[in-house]
């Protein structure tokens, strides 16, 4: 039955995709909430899932291939929310160091340290998400390169920041 749906819904067929969502939908939140730890992560990775599905169906090779496919989203969902909630943490860290007010411009001694022994392009992405309060989105398209990069490149240095300040 799965495979007559899959392929209706490759050709367009809208009711065919839904019918799939609702045969879906427990299964793929279950796996959401066990590995995300929380009923509102889990529904924003299962929504982001499936509309990433959606827009993206005509692309399946195999109708079979539709279970393995979809969770292949859903896990890749559930991992940028992760990456995203451990930025998050490590920003709040940094946060704590003390940071002098926007009018004083002077930063902590300490964080001026841990700034110094990062790359130009660390020091642009933390003191824009971290000072100037941009988002990746934002930063991305200001640097030209994508959200998901410029989340990985601030995760790696601050956490380079964080072993150094220890």
């Amino acid at each position: 039955m799965d495979n007559d749906l899959v392929k209706r819904a490759r050709n367009g067929d809208k009711t065919a995709f839904a019918k799939l969502y609702i045969s879906y939908k427990d299964k793929l939140y279950r796996y959401a909430y066990f590995k995300l730890g929380n009923t509102h992560d889990a529904m924003d990775a299962v929504s982001n899932c499936i509309t990433q599905a959606y827009l993206s169906i005509y692309s399946l090779k195999s109708e079979k291939a539709f279970s393995a496919w979809i969770f292949k989203i859903l896990y890749r969902e559930c991992c940028t929310i992760l990456s995203k909630k451990a930025v998050d943490s490590q920003i709040q860290d940094i946060d704590r160091l003390n940071i002098e007010s926007p009018q004083g411009v002077e930063l902590a001694p300490e964080l001026k340290e841990a700034l110094s022994i990062l790359y130009d392009d660390e020091k642009d992405i933390v003191l824009l998400s971290v000072i100037a309060g941009y988002n990746s989105k934002e930063l991305g398209s200001m640097l030209g390169i994508k959200a998901a990069t410029v989340r990985s490149k601030l995760s790696r240095a601050l956490a380079k920041m964080r072993k150094y300040l220890e």
